[in-house]
């Protein structure tokens, strides 16, 4: 049976709960829910198993905190004997506007700390990034207090919209790969209707 590794970054705790940078662990969630997997404590993270489509998709939830989110993904990866290409890192971007995703089979950790340390622990940026925008509408020097926020009420409909979205993309990616996904996901836009 082929073997997925999903990642979705964020902070354990109850205050970081629906959180912009917290967005990783609401998509897993998501996904998990979506195929009737249920999350329980293992070594390092929350994790779930969903199978789909004759896959098996480990699901988690590091609880390490974002910046040492490393040690739980290839702790993980490792015992579950997952390929790297295989592995699915979804996370927060603020260059990324609210109404768009990106996925891209490798790149840099665009200064967040959850890709920083994965790619310090692993010696490499090409692995898998789901990226999900959430734009930058905070004033200078509130960088930090916007992405451990919650959403704005005016976000919620669109951000829930990403996230149903999300979970095909992993779907597809384990599915139909990941050059076919990008061409679905990468300028694809979400709006809204009033």
């Amino acid at each position: 049976m082929q073997k997925f590794l999903i990642v979705g970054l964020g902070n354990p705790g109850i205050e970081y709960r629906h959180t912009r940078h917290n967005i990783g662990f609401d998509v897993v969630s998501a996904f998990a829910l979506k195929h009737s997997g249920i999350f329980q404590t293992a070594r390092l993270a929350e994790k779930a198993e969903v199978k789909w489509k004759g896959k098996l998709f480990v699901c988690i939830k590091p609880t390490t905190y974002m910046n040492l989110s490393g040690k739980a993904f290839k702790y993980w990866m490792d015992a579950e004997n997952v390929p790297l290409e295989n592995t699915l890192t979804i996370v927060d971007d603020l260059a990324i506007p609210i109404n768009s995703l990106r996925l891209r089979s490798s790149g840099s950790d665009a200064g967040h700390n959850g890709l920083k340390d994965i790619q310090l622990t692993l010696g490499t940026d090409k692995y898998p990034k789901l990226r999900f925008g959430i734009g930058n509408n905070y004033p200078k020097g509130m960088q930090v207090d916007f992405v451990l926020a919650k959403w704005f009420p005016e976000e919620l409909k669109l951000v829930w919209k990403k996230i149903e979205y999300c979970t095909e993309v992993i779907e597809n990616f384990s599915a139909i790969g990941i050059e076919k996904t990008m061409n679905m996901v990468n300028g694809k836009k979400f709006y809204i209707e009033e």
